[in-house]
Formats: C-alpha cells, structure tokens, sequence
C-alpha cells in the first residue's frame, strides 16, 4: 500500500515518481512517512496480542532524516501507547534523539566498544544505557557506581536474511554481548559497584524472516535464563529487549515474517516473567517506506550484456555493498514491462564494485528514463558518503 502502478507510471502515496524526478534534482529520496507508522503498528499489536508490554523504539543509526524524526516522533501523540522511542549506539545519536525531543527515559543506548568518554557523555545524559562486555561493564560501574543500567547478552542463537549465520549472535564468537559463562562474572562486577541491572538486551540478527523462527526460539529461551539468572541475585529485571533485526521480503521467493508467530515465542518465553517486551528494528520501519529516484544516463551493449548506468552511486545507497542483501530497480514508466533481457545496473562512482545488480532481467530503457531503487529507506540515507565527491541525495516526505 503506498507504491503503486498508475496508468503504467510508477506512484508512491499518491504521486507520479516521472513527475517527482523531472522537478527534483535526481537522485533523490522519496518518502511515504505513513508506511512507517503502519509498520510501528504492526510490531505493537503483533506483542500485545500475544499478551506483552510492549515497547517499540527506532534504530537510529538505520534512519535520521529530520523529517521523518518529527513524524516518529509524533506517532503516540493521539495514543501514548503507540509512541516510538529510540534505539541509539553512540553518543552523538543520543544527543540527536534529545534534539528532535525524545525524552532521555524514551532512549535505549547499547553501543560497543565504548570509550569512557563516550560512557561519560551517554550518564549525563540521563538516557538508558546497556553494557555490552565485561570490561564495560566494569568501566561504567566505576563511573557511575549504584546506577540503573542493562546488559546485553550472547545466546549464541541469531538469524539473518538468506538464511546466513549471524555476525551478531551464532557459534562463534563476536564482539557483541555477555555470554552464559560469563553471567556470573557480571553479577559480582555488578554487585561490587551497586549496579542495579534493570534490562536484558540482545542483538542477533539482521534482515531475519519466518524461516529463522528457530534461532529467536533459542535466543528467547537464553534471555529467559538471563532474566531468570538475574532476579535470583537481586537484579530488578524489568525490560528483555529483543534487540532489531526482524526483516522485510526482498525477494518474491523470500518467506513472509509472520510478527505473531515471532511475538508467541517472546510470549512463551518472557510472558511468565512479566517483563516489558522492547524491540528496536531500523529495516523494518523504515525499509519499505522509501525509494530513491535517479537517472538513466548511459544505456550500452558491453560484451553481449546490456549495461544500465545511473546517475547515482554507491556514496548514496549503500546498503547493497555493506550488506550483501539485493535492491530491487524498476523503470519508473512501465514498470511491469515484460523485460527482453537482462541488465547490469551501475552506478557513477569510479570503482569496479559499484554495480546495483548484475544479470538482472530488466525492461527497455531509454537514456533519459528515470528509475526507482525500492526497499531503500534503512540505513541509506543515514550512511551517505562523499566518495568521489559525488553528492548526497536529499530526500522529500509525503
């Protein structure tokens, strides 16, 4: 819902994306700011009807464009209940959520490998922090003795898109969270500097969809164990945080995410425990909501493979290549066309990798024809680079 076909020209919310691209400057965002409230929704009602408190926050390092900040910030304003917080991993991204003007209890930042200044800067800043390994936990406890504060934990269990293992959370060891040997050594670090442990937090995977269930089984049943662990020494174990990861279907053969089979298994899990149930997606919110318009500017038979050159490169959508996880690119006129071949799509940035997709069955275009990158709304915009000193695309809400 949202993006659309219309007398064979591709629409998002309403508007001709041929019109968009011939009165912006390409390449540009497009933006339908509704999507992403549908999705906050999605994931609110999928826990409370599996009986949880649920608690719904924005990975901002997936998504900071000001305007979509003020509109996520605005959901709940009618509802408290369907407020969004934010999921930050820095210090500076708390400050920009404290700017846009969540609250600091609004905040949730777990970030790894930080600095003492970077503990100092998030302690000051009154917004909730979780300790990611031992040493910090350590650290911080020295900092900021007889304070509140999470940890997050390794249930060695994690899942990502196309059934890969996690870089997150899986058998091997990753810089990411306290693992079941190590919980007893928390709690005496804990202890020693009065922490008052009030979080479980994990992170384990990226992009995961209903055929990874499995793994956030496994993942829950630890946090369980956690929760459990923790209350037994005294610890005020109030929120399990699910951490992000939950995906979106890139692929037509990709399995749907079903988000109330995903909920009954917190609900198994952490239901008895009586904990709020907080989940914190960037993809997911924010992934679907937006595309990016850019131009056709070279078309050309290489070697018996049609190449399509745009005028954007990977300095703008850099999701792709840091990820390994596919675009989809259509022609923004006759986006259904029945495509004669396939394409190389390209981009303008001067290295060999900047290719969007290769060998993909694509539709006539013409040098001058406009396409959209869909499924471009996470961790784009927010990654944009001045490589080449190509230059960032913005980005116009409806």
């Amino acid at each position: 819902p949202g993006l659309d076909v219309r007398d064979d020209v591709l629409c998002i919310s309403g508007h001709s994306t041929v019109e968009i691209a011939q009165t912006e400057r390409v390449p540009v965002f497009v933006t339908d700011l509704a999507w992403i409230g549908v999705q906050a929704a999605k994931l609110r009602y999928a826990l409370e009807n599996a009986q949880l408190r649920p608690c719904v926050r924005l990975a901002i390092k997936a998504q900071r464009e000001p305007e979509i900040l003020e509109y996520i910030r605005s959901l709940g304003a009618d509802d408290p209940g369907g407020t969004v917080g934010i999921d930050a991993c820095s210090p500076n991204e708390v400050d920009l959520a404290l700017e846009y003007g969540w609250q600091p209890h609004e905040i949730s930042c777990t970030g790894t490998n930080m600095s003492d200044e970077d503990l100092k800067r998030v302690i000051d800043s009154g917004a909730h922090i979780n300790l990611d390994l031992l040493s910090q936990l350590d650290r911080y406890g020295r900092l900021a003795p007889g304070s509140r504060a999470g940890i997050r934990v390794n249930p060695r269990a994690g899942a990502m898109w196309g059934g890969r293992k996690s870089l997150y959370a899986d058998v091997k060891p990753t810089k990411f969270g306290i693992y079941e040997e190590q919980l007893d050594d928390a709690i005496a670090i804990a202890q020693r500097h009065g922490l008052v442990i009030d979080t479980v937090h994990m992170h384990v995977g990226d992009g995961y969809l209903g055929d990874r269930l499995d793994e956030i089984d496994r993942a829950a049943a630890f946090a369980a164990r956690a929760t459990q662990r923790l209350r037994a020494e005294g610890f005020p174990i109030e929120e399990v945080n699910t951490g992000g990861g939950v995906g979106v279907r890139l692929h037509d053969d990709d399995p749907p995410m079903d988000l109330d089979a995903w909920a009954d298994i917190f609900a198994r899990h952490l239901g008895p425990l009586d904990v709020v149930v907080g989940t914190e997606p960037g993809n997911f919110l924010t992934k679907e909501s937006t595309i990016l318009l850019a131009e056709v500017v070279t078309v050309e038979d290489r070697l018996g493979e049609r190449f399509v050159g745009l005028n954007v490169g990977w300095n703008v959508a850099s999701f792709k290549f840091l990820y390994d996880m596919p675009f989809t690119i259509v022609p923004c006129r006759n986006p259904l066309a029945k495509p004669p071949g396939t394409a190389t799509i390209s981009g303008n940035i001067n290295e060999g990798n900047d290719l969007f997709a290769e060998g993909i069955p694509f539709p006539a275009v013409e040098e001058g024809d406009y396409v959209a990158i869909l499924n471009a709304g996470g961790y784009n915009q927010a990654m944009q680079s001045d490589h080449c000193l190509r230059p960032r695309a913005r980005t116009i809400c409806f």
